[in-house]
């Protein structure tokens, strides 16, 4: 239940078009549903404008399918993130118009249609995720996936790492039209320090667990990051895309919407992303 839903059904209440009693009904699940291994806080849209996401690592595929199925069709998506395979399949099978995205590891089911009588509005443009090569893309689809579904149009531009520098400038274009731009990368993750020296955005950048022993799984890519010397760079945690994404999606809604109250999940629109984690009108420009 969304701040915009809430409203919805009180005003329904005061028309006349729902009892007292269906509202309570309706209200029932508030603050938190009690599944005995989860406590589902389906406050959380009143209090940050975006329900709460679930972490598929570490459940069993039938505790994902219980959890997702207790989400869906109250009015906003549902997102479960490190979904394996195995999850999507409980959760397809019990979830109608659930999506997976495989190379991401997400599973999405869209807000159902019909649930706001007002159109919503188009995608905003503004997101850029960036990889610094093709092993990067897995956590950068993760974060474009996140910010896809909470309303941003996401564009991308893989495979423009340091070690082939003249790919990156080629795009100076792309990267100095988008608000906010989420780099991927792993090895020594220079890459989030030359794109934030380029830009005036503020960069979102995502230590990745690529690279060889000396990596140690992303942390010299975590401590590169953190030791940025180009101002204007924010690091989250080591294969954190989603972390990425939600952060570039907040703070794209503060760019596009500055008088608003940030990220409203009832103006999120059902078919915002296709299977293969791209958004459905192809990606690309726009920024």
């Amino acid at each position: 239940m969304d701040a915009a839903g809430l409203r919805r059904l009180l005003e329904r209440v005061r028309d006349g078009g729902a009892s007292v009693g269906e509202a309570a009904a309706a209200l029932s699940d508030l603050p938190y549903q009690d599944l005995g291994y989860a406590r589902l806080d389906h406050h959380r849209p009143l209090r940050t404008g975006w329900p709460e996401v679930v972490l598929g690592e570490g459940k069993t595929p039938e505790q994902v399918a219980g959890i997702v199925s207790a989400m869906a069709g109250r009015g906003h998506p549902v997102l479960a993130t490190r979904a394996a395979a195995a999850a999507w399949d409980a959760v397809s099978a019990a979830v109608p118009g659930a999506v997976y995205h495989p190379l991401a590891r997400c599973i999405v089911v869209p807000a159902e249609p019909g649930v706001s009588d007002a159109e919503p509005p188009p995608l905003a443009d503004g997101v850029l995720v960036v990889t610094g090569g093709t092993a990067d893309l897995p956590v950068a689809e993760e974060a474009a996936v996140t910010a896809g579904l909470m309303g941003c149009r996401v564009a991308r531009l893989n495979d423009v790492g340091v070690a082939g520098l003249h790919r990156l400038l080629g795009q100076l274009d792309t990267l100095r039209r988008a608000r906010v731009i989420v780099v991927a990368a792993g090895m020594e993750a220079a890459l989030a320090s030359v794109v934030a020296g380029l830009v005036s955005a503020p960069v979102i950048a995502v230590p990745t667990s690529v690279g060889y022993g000396a990596s140690f799984g992303g942390v010299a890519a975590l401590l590169g990051m953190l030791n940025a010397c180009a101002p204007g760079v924010s690091v989250v945690n080591i294969d954190n895309g989603f972390g990425a994404g939600y952060l570039a999606a907040q703070i794209n809604a503060m760019a596009t919407n500055p008088t608003g109250s940030g990220i409203a999940s009832d103006s999120i629109p059902s078919d915002s992303i296709a299977s293969d984690g791209i958004p459905a009108d192809g990606g690309g420009g726009g920024i």
